[in-house]
C-alpha cells in the first residue's frame, strides 16, 4: 500500500525541532556516503514557459529512495497559482516499494527553514541574539521557529514591502516572545542583526555585500533554483566564506553564485565546501568571530527525503493520511 499524505496532514505531524534534528542527520550523511544527492535535472518545451526539476535522493539509514517532481512556472503568478509546485515520492530503498506521495509545500518550507537553521547552528557565532529578516511571509515564521531550535534569539529585526505583511508576521511570531522590530529597509536589517536571513523570490540582488557587518553569518535562501536570478550582489560573495547545500545544484542552479562568477566577483573555487562537511567535522566551519559566512540554499532532494521519512512515520504510528494500492 501507498500511503497519500495531503498538505493538512504533513503540517499536522511534521514539528520543527523534529525536523532540524532530521535535516543535521542528513547533511551529515551526505558528508560520510551513506546518502546519494545527484545533481538535479530540469526539463522544459518551448510551448509553456514551465520548467519541471527532478530532485532525487537515497539514503541508508532512512531506508529510502525518494524524487521530488518541481514545477517551477513563471506564469502561474497571472493566473493566481503559486510558481512553484511540487510533489514527494518516498520508495524503501531495498525493495524498491512505494511507500507514500506526499504534496511538497509544507515539507518544502518546513526543511528548507531547517537547513537554514543547521547552517546557522554551524557558521554563526554561537553568542548571537539578533536574526534579521528580509522578507516576512510564511517561510519567514518558519524560520523564527527553526532558529530557535539552535541559538538563545531575543530579537528579530524584520522588512517587508508592506506593512500589513509585517504586522501578520509579528502577530503569527508572538508566542516566541521576541522583541520584533520593523526595519525601514534591507539595508538597515543587515546592520542591526548578528545573523541574516534573506528570503524573497528576487531577481536582482536585494542585498548588497558592501552592508556586511565582520563575524555575521548570512542565510541566503529565498531566491528560486534559476541561474539569473540572486538576492546577493557578486561583493557579498567575495566578502564571505561561502558554503552549499550541494556543490553540483550550486553550480548548475545558484543565481548567487553563477551571476557573481560570471562578473568576476569570485572565482569558480569560491566555494568553501557544502554545509554536510562541515556537519561531519570534515571541513571547519567559522574559524574566527570577524569572519563572515554565508550559507547558499539551494534546495536538494536529500532535505525532502529526511523530512519524507519523518513524516510518513508519525502519519502512520497516528494512522493517517490515505492507504492506496497502485498496484491493483
Amino acid at each position: 500500500m501507498t500511503l497519500m499524505l495531503n498538505a493538512s496532514t504533513l503540517q499536522a505531524v511534521l514539528d520543527m525541532r523534529s525536523a532540524v534534528q532530521s535535516v543535521d542527520r542528513i547533511f551529515g550523511d551526505l558528508a560520510r556516503g551513506t546518502a546519494a544527492q545527484p545533481t538535479p535535472s530540469a526539463m522544459a518545451v518551448p510551448s509553456a514557459d514551465s520548467s519541471f526539476i527532478i530532485m532525487p535522493s537515497v539514503a541508508s539509514e532512512q531506508g529510502l529512495a525518494s524524487v521530488k517532481l518541481l514545477a517551477d512556472i513563471p506564469s502561474n503568478a497571472q493566473r493566481g497559482l503559486p510558481s512553484q509546485r511540487s510533489l514527494i515520492m518516498l520508495a524503501d530503498h531495498i525493495t524498491g516499494g512505494p511507500l507514500a506521495i506526499l504534496d511538497g509545500k509544507v515539507p518544502t518550507r518546513i526543511r528548507t527553514a531547517a537547513a537554514t537553521a543547521v547552517a546557522t547552528k554551524y557558521l554563526a557565532r554561537p553568542d548571537s541574539t539578533v536574526l534579521g529578516l528580509i522578507g516576512a511571509g510564511a517561510l519567514a515564521v518558519a524560520h523564527v521557529e527553526a532558529m530557535l531550535c539552535v541559538l538563545p534569539f531575543t530579537k528579530v529585526v524584520v522588512w517587508s514591502r508592506t506593512g500589513q505583511r509585517i504586522a501578520e508576521f509579528s502577530q503569527a511570531v508572538a508566542g516566541h516572545g521576541l522583541e520584533v522590530v520593523a526595519a525601514p529597509s534591507p539595508e538597515a536589517v543587515v546592520a542591526s542583526c548578528d545573523v541574516l536571513c534573506t528570503l524573497t523570490p528576487s531577481v536582482e540582488p536585494i542585498v548588497q555585500g558592501q552592508w556586511f557587518q565582520p563575524g555575521q553569518h548570512i542565510n541566503a535562501v529565498g531566491a528560486r533554483p534559476r541561474p539569473g536570478e540572486r538576492e546577493i550582489d557578486g561583493i557579498g560573495m567575495a566578502r564571505s566564506r561561502v558554503f552549499v547545500d550541494h556543490l553540483g545544484t550550486a553550480q548548475a542552479k545558484s543565481g548567487d553564485y553563477l551571476m557573481a562568477l560570471a562578473e568576476g566577483a569570485i572565482a569558480a573555487d569560491a566555494i568553501a565546501g557544502e554545509l554536510g562537511q562541515v556537519v561531519a567535522g570534515e571541513l571547519a566551519g567559522r574559524r574566527d568571530r570577524q569572519e563572515i559566512t554565508l550559507f547558499n540554499s539551494v534546495g536538494i532532494g536529500a532535505l525532502d527525503l529526511a523530512i519524507g521519512r519523518l513524516a510518513y512515520d508519525r502519519a502512520v504510528e497516528q494512522r493517517l493520511g490515505q492507504d492506496v494500492d497502485l498496484s491493483n
